[in-house]
């Protein structure tokens, strides 16, 4: 049996210096300033988000159920809560991308600072400090604050439940214990609201780190932890409840196959974002062909995090919280095999955040589903919290004086540098210089501290290398997130720092130029371009990787920014769910407004929100991206389109020209649904001469970039 640990002392507020908390302030306002800085500029981030927040304005159901176009057809593919703050700030200072962007970089800070608190309670007051400036200098932490993806509040609310727990450690009652504990749970509930089960991979580590840290009895302890069971289960399914079994008119849940909010959680964007299923059966749900895996984060894999997709966005210093995680277990293991008392309060902590971080790490290196770079920004908090104990840690460990321990501190200054040294290397032209200046002063820092330690009485000598050290440690990450913040490149739907190049977001745009070649993580072998998506000329697939039925590389791709939509489509140049309304695209909404006649539906657009969402930002006309996100949703149905029409509620709708069998690219992705809505409009719509509204004749050469160009589209007349 070990020792029972001692009762923590209760926490008591002490007064602090000025001098610490004006560096709290400035880092707080070093985080604000790269989340603000020229915020206006960078559009409209995700267009799906930001349609969907422009529409949410217009009613107070499309706003409780985060409904993707104004009409209110369908919602949004998860809950709404991450939309909620940016449409209550879009209806106070009006629809800018500014206000829209505001609510992310608010909730950016207030998770700095509430990562210095909770680990000024583990830790203390320099190690909080410093925790909070590696978080603020996070490459896809600036990266994601400055955009309007859901990531954000997510990492506010489980930073909030991660001092919540401290904070019940550090209670000194069984009472005080249990009320932090459930308001830590009813937190991550809030955070399943805002990105689903992403919110919950951190509560195996909450309950464990509770039952081996809480000083309470046994069975005080299991009871607080199904207590707090109870209390996230709540916080995490009464808006899907409320959804399902709200009696009146309600947008249909976007992802899921039968327009169930709970569907939706354990299919697509739930397990099946984890475990990579694909298409739902029936023919609904996002609909990602294999060679679309791994584009922007990697192939699954130990490497991922690691990876030239992935590394230089988040591990930056990962290697110095590997290394310091392996210091720490076996200390601790030590420590258990000699039955020696231990600290609960450290305990709670390095469990906390060390699990935090191997185990959202190994979720996200081995998710075989659709994965983002931008999910490792939920890494960052305890990446931040490692480092900075782990630094203070070997510094103790520095100063003993004997043993060989003390090599531990110059050891992590110099595998962090080398490791920047390598994924700065990947990249030269983005700021290359701080390769060699890293490694340079962490050569220096390195040689003090040898010298101050081999050489009596030089210990400030040895504080003078830490100083140095913690520079070429954080040199690297800081002017990546300076560069992000500065450039205000618009990074859409997927949100990246570093080099505003990337093939990626490149390939996204239809803007790679000729030889570049597509990002490493598409799959080696097996991996198929679908149906009608092709490939600018130059862009070679990765080996093994086909095209479909022995389909060449297309001729005559456009150049970017070339407005191939003239005839018709909704978006071409840019691509993925931009914001940007083309001028052939504003002559045909332009034309169904004229022509309408006041129908609820000015113009349905085939291809989903991926498809509309240009249209909505740019006019907050009533278009409605049939299918949700990517056009795989069964909404909506074909009944309910010939319901439309019949009340007068839609008269035009945008989809395949009657040359082809279906759109091309990722607009074309739906499935069967998506084509028995080409069907019906076909049978029962009439196709509009593109001269009525100055288009030109169809061209049945486009050829077709894996990202909307929509030049093979038509727009039809339905009903009188």
């Amino acid at each position: 049996m070990t020792a029972s640990p001692p009762d923590p002392v209760p926490f008591v507020r002490n007064d602090r210096s000025r001098t610490k908390a004006w560096a709290l302030a400035g880092i707080c306002g070093l985080a604000g300033l790269l989340y603000l800085w020229l915020i206006g500029s960078s559009n409209y981030g995700n267009a799906y988000y930001s349609a969907a927040v422009r529409s949410m304005t217009e009613s107070p159901t499309n706003f409780l159920f985060g409904a993707a176009d104004p009409y209110g057809a369908v919602s949004v593919d998860k809950p709404p809560l991450a939309l909620w703050p940016q449409a209550a700030s879009v209806a106070v200072f009006g629809y800018h991308s500014w206000s829209m962007l505001l609510p992310q970089a608010v909730e950016g800070v207030v998770t700095v600072f509430l990562l210095h608190r909770t680990v000024r309670l583990w830790a203390g007051e320099r190690v909080a400090l410093l925790a909070a400036l590696i978080l603020s200098l996070t490459p896809i932490t600036v990266a994601i604050n400055r955009d309007n993806n859901t990531d954000s509040l997510l990492m506010m609310l489980l930073v909030a439940a991660a001092y919540s727990f401290t904070r019940s450690i550090h209670a000194g009652t069984d009472r005080g214990r249990t009320k932090w504990l459930l308001l830590c749970a009813f937190f991550v509930g809030c955070g399943f609201t805002a990105k689903m089960l992403q919110a919950w991979i951190i509560v195996p580590v909450l309950a464990l780190a509770f039952l081996l840290s809480s000083t309470s009895p046994v069975r005080r302890r299991i009871n607080d932890v199904l207590a707090a069971g109870a209390v996230l289960v709540v916080s995490s399914f009464w808006w899907p409840a409320l959804h399902d079994l709200w009696p009146g008119d309600k947008p249909y849940m976007g992802g899921s196959t039968d327009g169930s909010a709970f569907q939706l959680v354990f299919g697509y964007n739930g397990f099946g974002a984890l475990f990579g299923t694909g298409q739902q059966p029936g023919g609904s749900g996002i609909n990602v062909p294999l060679a679309m895996v791994g584009l922007s984060g990697g192939m699954p894999g130990v490497t991922r995090m690691f990876s030239a997709e992935v590394g230089d966005q988040i591990s930056w210093l990962l290697p110095l919280s590997l290394l310091v995680l392996t210091v720490v277990g076996a200390a601790g293991y030590r420590r258990l095999w000699f039955e020696a008392p231990g600290d609960a309060v450290q305990r709670a902590g390095w469990l906390l955040w060390g699990g935090w971080l191997v185990l959202v790490g190994g979720v996200f290196s081995f998710t075989q589903g659709i994965f983002n770079t931008y999910y490792t920004t939920m890494l960052a908090p305890a990446i931040a919290a490692v480092s900075a104990a782990g630094i203070a840690l070997l510094w103790r460990k520095y100063c003993r004086p004997d043993g060989w321990q003390w090599m531990l501190l110059p050891a992590a200054v110099a595998l962090t540098a080398l490791w920047a040294f390598v994924l700065v290397s990947r990249d030269t032209s983005w700021h290359g210089w701080t390769r060699w200046a890293a490694l340079g002063l962490a050569a220096f820092a390195v040689l003090v501290l040898v010298v101050a330690k081999l050489s009596p009485g030089r210990r400030p000598l040895g504080h003078a290398g830490l100083v140095v050290g913690a520079a070429a440690v954080l040199l690297s990450p800081a002017v990546w997130s300076v560069g992000t913040a500065a450039v205000a490149a618009d990074n859409g739907g997927f949100p990246t720092a570093g080099p505003p190049n990337n093939a990626f977001s490149a390939l996204l745009r239809g803007e790679l130029p000729d030889g570049m070649m597509p990002p490493a993580g598409m799959p080696p072998g097996g991996g198929q371009m679908p149906e009608g998506m092709e490939l600018p000329p130059g862009l070679q697939l990765p080996e093994g990787a086909q095209m479909p039925g022995g389909m060449q590389m297309p001729d005559g791709v456009p150049a970017s920014g070339e407005d191939t939509a003239a005839s018709s489509g909704v978006r071409s140049g840019k691509g993925f769910g931009g914001s940007d309304l083309s001028a052939g695209n504003r002559r045909i909404l332009e034309y169904a407004e004229r022509h309408s006649g006041g129908a609820g539906v000015t113009l349905a657009v085939e291809g989903g929100g991926l498809a509309s969402s240009s249209f909505i930002i740019e006019t907050g006309a009533p278009v409605v991206g049939m299918g949700g996100f990517l056009g795989a949703d069964d909404s909506p149905t074909v009944d309910q389109l010939s319901e439309w029409v019949d009340r007068g509620d839609l008269r035009f709708v945008l989809t395949a020209h009657p040359g082809k069998a279906r759109l091309g690219g990722m607009a074309g992705m739906g499935g069967s649904v998506q084509q028995k809505r080409l069907v019906w409009v076909r049978e029962n719509c009439r196709l509009v001469d593109p001269g009525a509204y100055g288009g030109e004749p169809f061209d049945e050469k486009q050829a077709q970039l894996p990202v909307p160009g929509f030049s093979d589209a038509a727009l039809y007349r339905c009903g009188a």
